[in-house]
């Protein structure tokens, strides 16, 4: 499974980055996110790690994730290293002007057994259209707090 997203974010890109850097932010734009907390020590970097809670086609889902590759301000790259649902994703914030940015994610994997296996075509179509949502919300959250962002915690400080 393949699945990408471009939205353009009238936010710095500065701020978006490190919203999206803090993981801890998950649960308040992905749907079906129920926690998502680190398990590592800040800063954030490659080789941090964290786990999450979600809901994902009416099952509870428990993944474990390692940051793979970490530019600040600009690229953060993830995969799961605990999951029955193995997924990478690559998001990237390019500065468009001072006051606005677009995001960009790709997105990777999928079951890799058994009868999700065969059900990987019609769960495509399932996630691109979450993923879609998700990112609407994140536009619509971080452009509606226009005097900084929404997080006080995040472990790039």
């Amino acid at each position: 499974m393949e699945m990408s997203v471009t939205r353009e974010i009238a936010r710095p890109a500065d701020e978006v980055f490190d919203y999206l850097a803090d993981v801890s932010n998950n649960p308040s734009w992905q749907k079906g996110m129920q926690s998502c907390e680190w398990t590592s020590e800040p800063p954030i970097r490659g080789g941090s790690t964290y786990s999450q809670l979600a809901r994902f086609m009416g099952k509870n889902i428990k993944p474990s994730f390692v940051v793979t590759e970490f530019e600040p301000g600009r690229r953060i790259a993830i995969k799961t290293v605990e999951s029955t649902f193995p997924i990478q994703v690559v998001r990237r914030v390019e500065p468009t002007g001072p006051d606005s940015c677009r995001v960009s994610a790709q997105i990777g994997g999928g079951p890799d057994k058994g009868v999700a296996k065969l059900l990987a075509p019609i769960m495509a179509r399932v996630a691109q259209k979450s993923v879609d949502g998700d990112y609407d919300r994140l536009v619509e959250l971080l452009e509606s707090s226009s005097t900084s962002t929404p997080t006080e915690n995040s472990p790039s400080e």
